[in-house]
């Protein structure tokens, strides 16, 4: 019983998760204003557009809720104590309400509005500079008069040879390059603490055996 109670509580907080991990659902969130000891709390709120602002009277004297300004006009009803009334903004702006029954409880109500990408404007320059070139006026060109002057050729003059390269650059770059020596990276090790442990182990038993070997000769 306790095990199946368990995955009961576990399947409803993983449902609760999955539902307050829905995206959007902030965007369609509802707000609370309380009428209380004469006044609207919070006085000023700023909500998303599409949000709904529920009012609720804790007062014992009647309230309700009529817009000063703003895109769309707004009256509730009048409300008595423990009642609720609800309103949701689908129009962007700044709507000023108050109270009809106690004209000194005033509020501010601010809905933003949705995010939306911008188009880039594209300039049409060129259509422009053309339609400045079609319409302005251009002068025309006055025309050339021919020359009498006998035209003359002159001699073409030789080509000079190009320049021969000097023996000391063709020299410099038959010879090519001498590779550069390399030293190899030095391969000795340095012994290891292990090894050098077990040769003075091994020496000492061998060490060993050989007095042992010469005491049971005598």
């Amino acid at each position: 019983m306790k095990a199946g109670r368990r995955a009961a509580l576990g399947a409803v907080l993983a449902l609760l998760v999955l539902l307050l991990g829905v995206p959007g659902s902030s965007a369609a969130a509802t707000y609370r204003v309380a009428m209380k000891g004469y006044a609207y709390g919070p006085a000023a709120l700023t909500v998303p557009v599409g949000s709904t602002v529920t009012w609720t009277n804790q007062d014992t004297a009647p309230h309700d809720v009529k817009t000063t300004s703003g895109p769309v006009s707004i009256h509730s009803p009048m409300l008595n104590k423990g009642q609720s009334w609800s309103f949701t903004f689908t129009t962007p702006g700044s709507y000023g309400y108050y109270c009809t029954v106690h004209p000194d409880m005033t509020a501010r109500i601010v809905v933003r509005a949705a995010a939306t990408s911008a188009a880039p404007s594209h300039a049409h320059s060129g259509a422009a500079g053309r339609h400045e070139t079609d319409s302005g006026q251009r002068p025309a060109p006055s025309p050339r008069v021919p020359s009498t002057r006998p035209v003359t050729k002159s001699p073409s003059p030789a080509k000079s040879a190009p320049p021969s390269a000097s023996p000391t650059s063709s020299a410099a770059a038959a010879v090519p390059a001498a590779p550069q020596s390399v030293e190899p990276a030095s391969s000795a090790r340095p012994l290891n603490g292990l090894l050098v442990l077990t040769g003075v182990v091994a020496g000492v038993a061998v060490l060993c055996l050989l007095l042992v070997g010469s005491r049971s000769a005598r």
